[in-house]
């Protein structure tokens, strides 16, 4: 169901053309709140203008994937597979893959369950990992979206007993355990969100390496963009600025926390780049929100729970503030 309730494919945060349908009064611009992307991106070095007339060399891919692994823990650049985003990673594996029973724990980022399903598997939600024993594969989102509940790695292991399909794309900037690609483990990241670029496209899977060429055969060649590569190169190494980073979305968090505290709110979970809470009147508040141009991601299941990303500046903090007090 769309945010702007008309049937179609699962609704997704950033849809400010959704936003606009509901509130064709509100002010421009927008202030998006509905994704969970780091507001503050990572500062990119002009881009060789090669970049965009040629088409990427395997090694420039090579070099992207070297750059992954030792950012990622990887054992090397054998164990990755590089994609335009995870999103097109989340549909590719279940196609890859024999039909199988499939268990999701949930409730989570949604296109799991659905790509899953859509590759003719047998897809159940379960609550907790223990209740997948009878699952040939197992899948979980750590931290998760949108509660941020946190799975470790072993306890995912036993609890799997084929194939455990582990989404880390928002551990980056979180004090959380990063999962090494193992027998019966893939590990999919999301460099979009963690360095602000989602628009670049550009994730990766962690995996033992037949499943890796596999993945990247399917996906094809030249499957990430010359730009997207450059990105990745200067942005993967630098981890004095996820260190930075994580401290400083850290306490936007917090600040986040207070102010929906003092607006009635809840928290229920969260990451540092999203947080998510109960209200006395969800529905109310996010209308009030969208009458002033702040989109927030709301959920049809729970009406009274709205989710919040993080403001990107002083006059965004200001704004959201004065709506919600």
């Amino acid at each position: 169901m769309r945010e702007d309730g008309e049937k179609d494919a699962i609704a997704h945060g950033g849809d400010l053309d959704a936003a606009r349908r509901l509130f064709p009064d509100a002010p421009e611009p927008w202030l998006d709140l509905s994704t969970g992307i780091n507001p503050v991106p990572y500062p990119l070095p002009p881009l060789e203008a090669s970049a965009l007339h040629r088409l990427p060399s395997p090694g420039d891919l090579a070099r992207l994937k070297a750059a992954a692994a030792a950012a990622y823990g990887a054992p090397g650049p054998d164990h990755v597979a590089a994609a335009p985003g995870t999103q097109i990673l989340i549909e590719t594996l279940p196609r890859l893959l024999p039909p199988a029973r499939v268990a999701v724990v949930g409730p989570t980022y949604a296109e799991h369950a659905a790509a899953w399903t859509r590759a003719g598997h047998d897809v159940r939600m379960v609550d907790d990992p223990a209740e997948a024993a009878e699952a040939d594969i197992l899948v979980a989102v750590s931290p998760n979206n949108p509660d941020g509940r946190v799975f470790s790695v072993e306890a995912l292991a036993q609890a799997g007993r084929g194939l455990v399909v582990l989404d880390q794309a928002f551990a980056d900037l979180e004090p959380v355990e990063a999962a090494s690609p193992r027998p019966g483990l893939v590990v999919l990241r999301s460099f979009g969100k963690t360095y602000g670029l989602a628009g670049l496209r550009l994730g990766f899977a962690l995996a033992e390496p037949d499943l890796a060429r596999r993945i990247e055969t399917a996906l094809g060649p030249w499957a990430v963009s010359g730009p997207a590569i450059l990105a990745g190169l200067a942005a993967l190494p630098d981890a004095a600025w996820r260190r930075e980073a994580a401290a400083a979305r850290a306490q936007d968090a917090a600040r986040l926390d207070r102010m929906i505290a003092r607006a009635g709110g809840r928290i229920v979970g969260g990451t540092a780049l999203f947080r998510t809470a109960d209200f006395p009147d969800g529905p109310g508040l996010f209308r009030a929100l969208g009458a002033a141009g702040i989109y927030v991601r709301r959920f049809r299941e729970a009406p009274a729970r709205l989710r919040f990303g993080l403001p990107p500046d002083k006059a965004a903090w200001c704004r959201l503030s004065r709506v919600l007090r």
